[in-house]
């Protein structure tokens, strides 16, 4: 298996698995996964209704890039997806942690862009 698809793979079971730590059968907002592995995106969201309010949001977001990066553009949970990554075997110098300011990269240990 190739790098890049190594990499989607790694993505698509983080995606899943996070998704059903979350699951509750008896709950009104649901899960949804959105997992495109010819473009290597990878969200997880929920979506539904709690009484009258609304619940919308993403849980996390992943792209993987035909340059082989690895983009964590949005980690809201509490897991650390880019660590649980490089326990998967992508190394730090292949994940960019999208949610930081370019600026900021520099300091976090893993790839700039």
């Amino acid at each position: 298996m190739d790098k890049i698809a190594k990499y989607k793979s790694i993505a698509r079971q983080i995606a899943l698995e996070t998704g059903k730590l979350g699951e509750r059968p008896d709950d009104d907002v649901k899960t949804q996964f959105i997992l495109d592995d010819e473009r290597g995106h990878y969200l997880l969201y929920f979506n539904g209704w709690r009484g009258s309010k609304r619940t919308y949001g993403c849980y996390c977001h992943i792209d993987v890039t035909e340059s082989g990066k690895v983009w964590v553009q949005h980690d809201g949970t509490d897991l650390r997806l880019a660590d649980r990554l490089v326990d998967r075997g992508i190394p730090k110098s292949d994940i960019v942690l999208g949610f930081h300011a370019p600026i900021r990269r520099p300091d976090t240990g893993f790839a700039v862009e």
